[in-house]
């Protein structure tokens, strides 16, 4: 195998490890303090909301976005332009990262938002917004990582062969005015 399409199924598996390990802290965070809310509430005598369990699910999301990210880097192994390995390597980590810290910190907000949920039975629209302002760093993260993907592929050869020949230019054509 090629070293770019090589480097490009590297990116690709980087970049879905890196978000998944995100998800995964930030899951942690908010079941452990979910699960700690809903002790609170049996110790209390108080119905347990089922609906902390919102926040506990909430950094899954951005595995998601490492899985689309994935998914275009081995698409673009397949006719990778030269150098691309490099460059969705690079891509792989830095989009990874984001999109992970996005997750961690994610998880962080959800865990305050189901103690908070679960003490006072009030403010849990509130408690989401904030945790979807998280989300949308991952969100941005994977938008702007696909936007720098897209240049790493060439065209695969039935487009390109399907495309008409360029128009060279003669000193005759040069000498024309240009069309309206």
């Amino acid at each position: 195998m090629q070293i770019d399409p090589a480097l490009c199924i590297a990116g690709a598996i980087g970049v879905v490890g890196l978000s998944a390990a995100g998800s995964a802290i930030g899951i942690g965070k908010a079941a452990c303090a979910t699960i700690g809310a809903w002790k609170k509430c049996y110790a209390q005598n108080k119905p347990a909301p089922y609906t902390l369990f919102t926040f506990v699910g909430a950094p899954l999301t951005q595995t998601l976005y490492g899985m689309i990210l994935m998914a275009m880097l081995l698409s673009v192994a397949k006719h990778p332009i030269p150098g691309a390995g490099i460059a969705a390597i690079v891509l792989a980590v830095l989009a990874g990262a984001g999109i992970c810290a996005s997750a961690a910190f994610q998880g962080a907000a959800a865990a305050a938002g189901a103690d908070a949920q679960a003490e006072t039975g009030k403010g849990f629209t509130n408690y989401l917004a904030a945790i979807g302002v998280i989300e949308t760093v991952a969100i941005f993260v994977m938008v702007f990582a696909i936007l720098c993907i897209l240049p790493l592929s060439e065209k695969a050869p039935a487009a390109a062969a399907a495309e008409p020949p360029a128009v060279e230019q003669t000193a005759e054509t040069a000498a024309l005015p240009p069309a309206p």
